[in-house]
């Protein structure tokens, strides 16, 4: 079906104003735009208040989903970091006692430096995953924000050069 105006889109979506245009209803909108006469998309991409509440929504949605991930990674780096400080306790507990050999005793010190050093790496590993996890927020909302109006672009140029939709869609 192609939509001509704007009345026909929101009929089809169920709302009376693009100020009532819920999450899910912008992501059906989104899917509806290749049906959509491209002047008919332009004036309601223009309609800029809603476009920035959806995009306002899709950055709040990725700050939660950062900060619940940040705060599970946190929790989780310091359970490691407990866990490391009890055995490193447990091993100069043993240090101290009297009646150790030499052998025993740099096995301990050994095992106390292994912590360290394994606890290093694990920070490091966590610092790789933070910057990872960043990389894929913004990624993911830079291309939420830019995949409507990369469309709506492409359609625009296709319509000047008189390029028929059939080969959009392909």
């Amino acid at each position: 079906m192609a939509y001509k105006n704007e009345d026909e889109i929101k009929q089809e979506l169920g709302i009376d104003s693009w100020r009532n245009l819920s999450r899910d209803k912008v992501i059906r909108f989104a899917a509806m735009m290749p049906d959509m006469d491209t002047e008919v998309a332009l004036k309601i991409i223009e309609q800029f208040p809603v476009f920035k509440e959806f995009a306002m929504d899709v950055v709040d949605s990725m700050e939660k989903a950062h900060a619940s991930t940040l705060s599970a990674n946190t929790q989780s780096q310091d359970h490691v970091h407990r866990a490391f400080q009890e055995i490193r306790e447990i091993l100069k507990g043993e240090l101290q006692k009297n009646d150790l050999s030499w052998d025993e005793k740099k096995f301990l010190i050994e095992q106390i430096q292994e912590t360290g050093r394994q606890q290093s790496q694990k920070d490091s590993e966590n610092k790789r995953f933070l910057d990872s996890v960043l990389g894929k927020v913004l990624l993911g909302t830079g291309a939420a924000l830019a995949a409507g109006l990369i469309f709506v672009g492409a359609k625009v140029i296709a319509d000047q050069l008189d390029i028929p939709d059939s080969v959009l869609k392909a």
